[in-house]
């Protein structure tokens, strides 16, 4: 066990170090068990203007206060150093504080640059490491820390070294509250956020994790997808407005592969091949997990692929269809949503959804195999999916016993 020990902090200066205009270094001497060590704080006043009771530069200006408020930050981290010390059951002295102090200082990184670098070095892997959106989403991330920074401690960036538990805690409290983010969406930020700082320790610019004990578990959110009776519904409409139509294609044909909006946009004819069977499969590489996702092309979903190979945009952009921005398509599939009497929010991720429940599950296609059509990494994210299906049965068996039994 550390030894009880004692310290002492003044903010002094020293009249015997007048530079050239007469103004006098201003110290930190440290004191730890009678044992002093002087810090420079790199800044000068005139000493006439030294309160040394106060240990402060006399005046109001606005120079002066950030001044003071600088040499208030430096004793606080002295503490701050000291009390980790203690924490930590490590040996005391005042070089010790010293040393660190001077490493603060000289050595530590701060949050925002560090997330920048990480940042950078992603941009460079785009399309070998990682995809366009997830850089993309690791800048939102930096956006909105930096506002937290701003909003929560009136700075434009903080030292690693003084991130703690509470941070967290308070960034958490802020998406939640002022950004409006629900848990989920929350944690993802947080998540990005605790990638820079694990790359932090593992270079040596943070001693330890300080989001360790803090919980990042996603809550498990409900599936939305077309039953079998609105599926059909929606493949039957007939649409006045031709832009409506092919959206209801796509989004059809996403419910008959698998495929998000991301991988659709950018499938090719050169994607279409016959495999080992002799049918056409769609062959390509899931762009978020880097798996192969060969998928065998179903009927409904072939007969969208001929139905738009001969459209002008396909042909001059060389893909299969010609697919609007994310944007469009998600507002387009509102109208249709509306238009086919479906009480649901339609997006891509619905026709994804469709696919995993009503298309494969629900007809006996092995949980194993929708794993692999999706693209899923772990069969643990495709078993979301199943216990929707389960619940399905168990709904319908209620109805069927209740039946049976009037």
């Amino acid at each position: 066990m550390t030894m009880r020990s004692t310290l002492g902090i003044l903010l002094h200066i020293r009249k015997d170090k007048l530079n050239k205009k007469g103004e006098a270094p201003i110290f930190l001497r440290v004191t730890v068990n009678g044992k002093r060590a002087e810090i420079s704080t790199k800044r000068f006043v005139i000493p006439e203007k030294w309160n040394s009771q106060a240990g402060q530069v006399k005046g109001t200006k606005e120079e002066i206060r950030v001044l003071n408020q600088y040499l208030l930050t430096l004793k606080n981290k002295a503490i701050r150093i000291y009390q980790k010390f203690i924490e930590e059951d490590k040996p005391i002295s005042a070089s010790n504080i010293k040393d660190l102090l001077l490493g603060v200082h000289l050595n530590s990184k701060y949050l925002l640059t560090a997330f920048k670098e990480h940042n950078a070095t992603m941009k460079e892997l785009i399309g070998i490491d990682c995809s366009e959106n997830t850089y993309k989403r690791y800048k939102t991330t930096l956006d909105h820390i930096s506002n937290f920074i701003k909003y929560q401690y009136n700075k434009e960036d903080i030292l690693l070294c003084d991130l703690d538990y509470q941070f967290v805690e308070n960034l958490a409290h802020y998406f939640k509250t002022v950004r409006k983010c629900n848990h989920n969406s929350t944690i993802k930020y947080i998540k990005n956020l605790k990638k820079v700082i694990t790359l932090a320790v593992k270079r040596n610019w943070l001693d330890k994790d300080p989001f360790a004990n803090f919980s990042v578990k996603l809550e498990e959110t409900k599936r939305v997808y077309l039953s079998q009776e609105e599926l059909d519904r929606l493949e039957k409409k007939e649409f006045k407005v031709k832009r409506l139509e092919q959206i209801r294609d796509f989004f059809v044909f996403s419910c008959y592969t698998g495929y998000p909006y991301s991988e659709i946009e950018k499938l090719s004819p050169d994607h279409i091949q016959s495999h080992f069977d002799g049918k056409k499969w769609i062959i390509t590489e899931r762009t978020k997990t880097k798996t192969q996702a060969n998928i065998p092309i179903l009927p409904k979903a072939f007969a969208i692929i001929e139905k738009y190979k001969n459209h002008p945009d396909s042909i001059r952009n060389n893909k299969l269809f010609p697919i609007p921005s994310n944007v469009k398509y998600n507002a387009y599939l509102k109208e249709i949503a509306d238009l086919c009497e479906i009480n649901k929010n339609l997006t891509t991720h619905v026709a994804r959804h469709t696919f995993a429940t009503t298309i494969a599950l629900s007809n006996g296609v092995s949980i194993e195999t929708v794993a692999a059509i999706l693209g899923h990494k772990s069969i643990r994210t495709t078993q979301i999916y199943a216990k929707v299906v389960e619940e399905k049965v168990s709904k319908e068996m209620d109805s069927l016993l209740n039946k049976l039994n009037q």
